[in-house]
């Protein structure tokens, strides 16, 4: 998939590889991981490979595309890219050099601007000094409850352009959260079948530790167990809350 996204965050997204294994809560409803079984089953070429039914599914077996690196040199326009909407990047069975490569296009492509998120933190942490980081790129990691906080810290390492962190689907308080150094913080609560409440005050603590830091947020949506009507309408959302910032570009040197 290498298409315009309906991601309130982004522009367009693409997969220069897909599929996953589960790491951690906020993975357990998965959006991508129901998609592949879908375009699976709709015969969609990128999604055939199967993972192990323990940690993934259907459709969803890391899979690698050299072919889609010739994408992004097709696009006209400049566009806002989240880079695996469908995968991460930095899941151990991505070869680093194939990272290299993707790493590659997004240099070559400069007007362009990269998203990568990661749940694969300490990967990211142990390799990034071994990668060269294009100015147009930005890097997130997911933190959706306290659990998950040192992925932070290892983001904090990183030498890339923006720091940002998806605290996407919010699961828990994050009282701890220390954002030195980050750069943007998108909140999120979860929708769909089965969702997990996220608590205003949750994400209320979020935003406000971003105005104490410099740091800029953006509030996607409350969740379909606040409102499954109204939860991406950001006109409803509580006034502290209807916030979707973008952040500055800083130069790309670790703190």
């Amino acid at each position: 998939m290498s298409d315009r996204s309906s991601i309130e965050w982004t522009e367009a997204t693409w997969n220069p590889t897909t599929g996953c294994d589960r790491v951690s809560t906020g993975c357990d409803h998965c959006y991508a991981l129901t998609l592949a079984k879908r375009l699976k089953a709709m015969g969609s070429a990128k999604y055939q490979n199967d993972g192990d039914p323990r940690t993934s599914g259907p459709g969803f077996g890391l899979t690698l595309h050299p072919e889609a690196l010739s994408v992004p040199y097709g696009w006209r326009s400049p566009r806002t890219v989240f880079v695996n909407s469908m995968s991460d990047l930095f899941h151990a069975r991505v070869p680093l050099d194939y990272v290299r490569r993707v790493f590659d296009v997004i240099a070559d492509t400069p007007q362009h601007t990269y998203q990568v998120l990661t749940k694969r933190a300490r990967r990211l942490w142990l390799v990034a000094s071994r990668l060269e980081w294009p100015a147009n790129l930005w890097m997130g990691v997911s933190v959706e409850t306290a659990r998950e906080l040192p992925r932070v810290d290892a983001l904090r390492r990183v030498p890339a352009a923006v720091r940002f962190l998806s605290c996407e689907p919010l699961l828990g308080p994050l009282t701890d959260l220390d954002l030195t150094g980050i750069d943007w913080a998108i909140v999120g609560g979860e929708s769909g079948p089965g969702a997990r409440p996220m608590r205003a005050e949750w994400a209320a603590d979020i935003v406000e530790r971003c105005r104490r830091s410099g740091t800029a947020p953006f509030v996607k949506q409350l969740g379909s167990c606040w409102d499954k009507t109204h939860h991406k309408d950001i006109t409803q959302f509580p006034t502290a809350l209807r916030v979707r910032e973008y952040p500055k570009i800083r130069d790309i040197t670790p703190v």
